[in-house]
């Protein structure tokens, strides 16, 4: 399970990302006017966006892993603190607790790497 496990794992966390990414394309301006609402500047959502595609690609690719991991960890945290903190609604305190295991996720993607089947685990070799 090894090589193959590592590059499941790693589509499954980029999936998300990568959908999220997309699905934040086809409903922008709702997801700039949630963004505002929150306090966030909707003006980074094109950012978001890109961080969202952009990573959830490189995750699956095995590319730049250890920094994607980290930027997406960071992201991921922040939107958790910023969008799921009312802990005494149960459905975003399961949102919460959902980007905290995301985040744990990438910081072991971070620690150990890409793996074999993956641009860095080739360039490693």
């Amino acid at each position: 399970m090894g090589k193959t496990g590592q590059l499941i794992a790693r589509i499954f966390l980029a999936q998300i990302f990568l959908l999220s990414g997309i699905f934040k394309i086809g409903g922008y301006a709702g997801t700039q006017g949630y963004m505002e609402a929150m306090g966030v500047p909707g003006m980074l959502l094109p950012l978001v966006i890109a961080l969202e595609i952009g990573g959830g690609l490189a995750l699956i690719a095995g590319w730049q892993t250890k920094w994607i991991s980290l930027a997406l960890a960071g992201f991921t945290l922040a939107a958790a603190v910023i969008f799921h903190s009312n802990l005494a609604d149960q459905m975003q305190q399961i949102m919460f607790m959902k980007n905290i295991a995301i985040t744990g996720g990438l910081l072991l993607l971070a620690i150990h790497g890409a793996g074999a089947l993956s641009v860095d685990g080739r360039r490693a070799a």
